[in-house]
């Protein structure tokens, strides 16, 4: 028998938004006609899944009601944690896979193992020898950047930043240290509620002549985009929407 393949889908960006973007809009018809065929699925929110799947049914038959879709969460500690150090088993979330059935991998937005759980669940497919195929989306990070300004050739991604003012502060500090030192762009993110308290940080923490960059909503028709040195930033009253997602990045 042969394996199945899982395919890595893309999801619309506006998870928890108050608007959203007709798929259509945002996603390619190839990676929606995939989805659409798609009964098997590993995903970190059950819940959201079958909304997103919603969606694609309302552009493309789905090949089975929402309802006999096998949808396995990832586990809790997973999301918590992370899941590209190890410890976690993922073979047996492939089953359907290795029983010759194509398998979907989906995050609530974006692309999954990205800025995301689901690398657990690939590294196991290729050591099954699954065949593993990434499918056209927006990836937020990748958006940001390009709208940014920033070092495109040389760039990282860095998570989350903490949360209590002086470690935020002392961390800010250290990559800004290590993009005005190497050039490379710093990208970061932080839960939306704390997007305000995260700008005010940076725009008092960073040198003057580090450019500090923003892009929220992205794919959304209120999506915004701004780059600045960060002298600039502090003449302008700029504010961001606590309420919807925001990637951050700094350099020169």
């Amino acid at each position: 028998m042969s394996l199945g393949t899982l395919y890595l889908v893309p999801a619309p960006l506006d998870f928890g938004c108050d608007s959203q973007t007709a798929l259509d809009q945002s996603m390619p018809a190839g990676t929606l006609q995939t989805a659409a065929r798609l009964q098997h699925w590993v995903c970190e929110n059950a819940k959201s899944t079958r909304a997103y799947l919603k969606r694609v049914g309302e552009v493309y038959p789905l090949v089975t009601p929402i309802q006999s879709m096998q949808l396995q969460e990832l586990p809790r500690e997973v999301h918590k944690k992370g899941d590209h150090q190890g410890g976690f088993d993922a073979r047996p979330l492939l089953q359907p896979a290795l029983d010759g059935m194509d398998m979907g991998l989906v995050s609530e937005a974006g692309m999954p193992a990205i800025a995301d759980p689901g690398s657990s669940v690939v590294r196991a497919a290729h050591e099954l020898g699954i065949r593993v195929v990434p499918l056209v989306g927006p990836v937020s990070l990748l958006l940001a950047l390009a709208a940014s300004g920033l070092n495109g050739q040389n760039f990282a991604f860095v998570g989350y930043i903490p949360a209590t003012p002086t470690e935020r502060a002392q961390r800010i500090r250290e990559l800004e240290s290590l993009a005005l030192k190497t050039g490379q762009t710093q990208l970061f993110i932080e839960t939306p509620y704390r997007n305000t308290a995260l700008l005010q940080t940076l725009v008092q923490t960073l040198q003057h002549n580090t450019r500090l960059a923003t892009a929220s909503g992205l794919t959304l028709a209120n999506a915004t985009c701004h780059s600045e040195l960060a002298k600039q930033w502090k003449h302008h009253a700029w504010t961001l929407d606590n309420a919807i997602p925001t990637v951050f990045a700094i350099g020169r």
